[in-house]
């Protein structure tokens, strides 16, 4: 049986909602980042063992979190070693605004996957780009590269768009199915 992480760090809740959705939906194991930029030990050791990596971050000022960046940037060790060379990764973020500059994000985790040697999965799903669709349609917002998801900064994170959690749990499906399939757990 192949194992999914996913990393995530959450600033208000918002994307520990979305992490908790796309895990869910990849049975896979949580990871959080504290509001120090730290995991444990035993965070890293699941990382390490892991066949599959899911990064999530909120959007801050066009970019990640700088807890987040402080894990990224502590992965040089693992970097170093080739530990996460050729297992899956994927990401997503959060922001308040509709764009958001959300994609400088997602380029960022694609990018830090990348200096890794892992394997990236993107959305795989078409955006419903009609006149009739709504924000609680599956992948509402056009992310293709990576989930993205938007939350206005005076909603809780119980009040985030149905379609935007919905994507999430696709999103899930999506990377353990290709985890699955390139661990060759099918």
């Amino acid at each position: 049986m192949s194992k999914i992480v996913v990393l995530y760090h959450s600033g208000y809740g918002h994307t520990k909602k979305v992490a908790e959705a796309v895990a869910g939906a990849a049975g896979a194991q949580l990871i959080a980042i504290d509001a120090e930029g730290n995991i444990t030990e035993a965070d890293w050791a699941s990382l390490a063992a892991a066949d599959g990596v899911i990064f999530g971050t909120p959007t801050y000022m066009g970019g990640p979190s700088w807890q987040f960046k402080k894990v990224a940037d502590a992965s040089s060790k693992p970097w170093y070693a080739q530990v996460w060379k050729d297992k899956i990764a994927a990401g997503f973020t959060n922001s308040a605004t509709l764009n958001g500059d959300k994609q400088g994000t997602i380029q960022y985790l694609h990018t830090l996957s990348q200096q890794h040697g892992m394997i990236w999965v993107g959305m795989g799903l078409k955006a419903p780009n009609h006149k009739a669709a709504t924000r609680d349609e599956v992948n509402n917002l056009g992310g293709y590269a990576g989930l993205i998801t938007q939350t206005p900064s005076d909603a809780s994170a119980e009040e985030m768009v149905p379609g935007d959690l919905a994507t999430a749990r696709h999103f899930g499906e999506r990377v353990k199915a290709v985890v699955d399939r390139w661990a060759g757990n099918r």
